[in-house]
């Protein structure tokens, strides 16, 4: 199609009939949720923007007119919204720019869905934290701005494309870039220190999921709406292992056979932070399972070691740690 660059698929005979177009794809979701669908027989479309590579739509969410001409170029069968400002204490401190990408946004490209399958990934951070687990059907009280402009971002997407589909899903983790990508991978460096100890928090409980456990549960979602266009509204998915900031590093300690001795619990909440954090926003994911398209999620330890293993540089470690 002229003014799109697919990638590898424009070079290939065979093209899928199924497209779908992913927002955020060069994010740490997004990346998972586009190799999922493009290696399971479907024609995908990643967007970017400040990191947009060549096998990547380069498109402004903001602007009307782009996010339009990207949905009307590739006529998509789904669409799976990654895209948005995740860092709680960013959105404190640019709270203009951030409500603009987790809300406006939504609301842009759920205009331009019509007929069209939209997942919009949300957070458990809509909910307070104070009586969980959450169902679908609880009612939201977030704590932070972040958590506001997710929901605002949710109801955005419904009020505009009634037949969509919210996903919310807790912190998450995966195959990264850089550590400082994920909350979860970027304690990567408290543990590495070694001989320098150093607190980290054990007040707040937090359900660590892994990227590709979320992106097979979009694709399940989107290839049953293909099938039954009554599948719509609000669904959770989150792992099931309990853990708080200090016992994911502890996790992620055990996981490499690396010293944990250094990582000191704190717990009290530390004072100072910009957004404030649910004490136990736990999802209950019934939903899905009861309709058939959940997966078992991957242990943490699993998932960790393959969302840090490229990080590890010495040969002698690869080759003993797991003999």
């Amino acid at each position: 199609m002229p003014g799109f660059n697919y990638g590898d698929d424009q070079d290939e005979v065979y093209t899928p009939y199924r497209r779908v177009l992913v927002t955020g794809a060069t994010g740490l979701l997004g990346r998972a949720v586009y190799k999922e669908f493009k290696n399971n027989d479907w024609d995908a479309l990643g967007t970017g923007y400040n990191r947009a590579r060549p096998c990547f739509l380069k498109c402004n969410l903001l602007d009307e007119d782009a996010v339009r001409g990207a949905i009307q170029g590739f006529q998509p069968h789904v669409i799976v919204h990654c895209a948005a400002e995740r860092r709680p204490d960013v959105v404190e401190r640019h709270t203009e720019a951030a409500m603009n990408l987790n809300v406006h946004a939504c609301a842009s490209l759920a205009k331009e869905a019509a007929g069209i399958f939209l997942i919009y990934i949300s957070t458990d951070y809509v909910f307070d934290g104070r009586n969980p687990p959450y169902g679908e059907n609880d009612a939201p009280n977030p704590l932070n701005l972040y958590g506001k402009s997710k929901l605002e971002g949710e109801r955005e997407i419904l009020r505009h494309c009634p037949g969509a589909a919210v996903l919310r899903v807790p912190i998450l983790f995966g195959e990264v870039e850089k550590v400082e990508e994920s909350a979860v991978t970027v304690l990567w460096d408290r543990v590495q220190e070694g001989a320098e100890s150093c607190t980290i928090d054990h007040c707040q409980q937090r359900f660590p999921t892994y990227t590709n456990d979320v992106a097979r549960v979009c694709r399940n979602m989107a290839e049953r709406a293909l099938q039954d266009p009554s599948l719509r509204g609000i669904f959770h998915y989150s792992a099931k292992e309990q853990m708080t900031k200090y016992e994911i590093a502890c996790a992620i300690a055990d996981a490499f056979n690396l010293p944990s001795s250094h990582l000191i619990p704190m717990t009290e909440q530390p004072a100072g932070a910009a957004a404030q954090r649910p004490q136990n926003a736990q999802l209950e994911c019934s939903r899905l399972e009861l309709l058939g398209l959940s997966v078992e999620p991957t242990p943490f330890k699993t998932a960790i070691r393959d969302s840090l293993w490229p990080f590890q540089h010495d040969k002698h470690w690869r080759q003993t740690v797991f003999h």
